[in-house]
């Protein structure tokens, strides 16, 4: 679905460009915070209750939270969207986000074992 990829680089690009949380150093910690902001974004824009119970919880929200406000003021279409639809983007951003920032990155710090 070209219309899905063309959303997904849209939200992609503003991760990249206004995100810090995706330039952890190693890859394990990417893949924790991607994992856990964009799992807490879909909940949000799906307005589904988020677990807040850690203070891991908390800032994994709170990135969640401001990364969510910036894309319903930037993409209005969000609005139009399904929550099936919601969840289909999110899953296929968060594809892109480990990609672009560990699977696919060029950056040996994050596999060196003495970093």
């Amino acid at each position: 679905m070209e219309d899905l990829k063309e959303r997904i680089a849209l939200l992609e690009d503003y991760i990249m460009k206004k995100c810090l949380w995706q330039f952890h150093s190693r890859a394990w910690d990417r893949k924790t915070q991607n994992e856990n902001i964009l799992k807490k974004a879909t909940q949000l824009l799906c307005d589904e209750s988020v677990e807040l119970e850690t203070p891991a919880d908390r800032c994994y929200w709170a990135d969640a939270l401001s990364l969510t406000e910036a894309f319903h003021s930037r993409f209005e279409w969000l609005a139009a969207l399904s929550k099936e639809d919601i969840k289909q983007l999110m899953e296929g951003l968060k594809e892109r986000i480990d990609f672009v920032t560990i699977t696919g990155s060029l950056n040996a710090e994050l596999t060196d074992p003495r970093y």
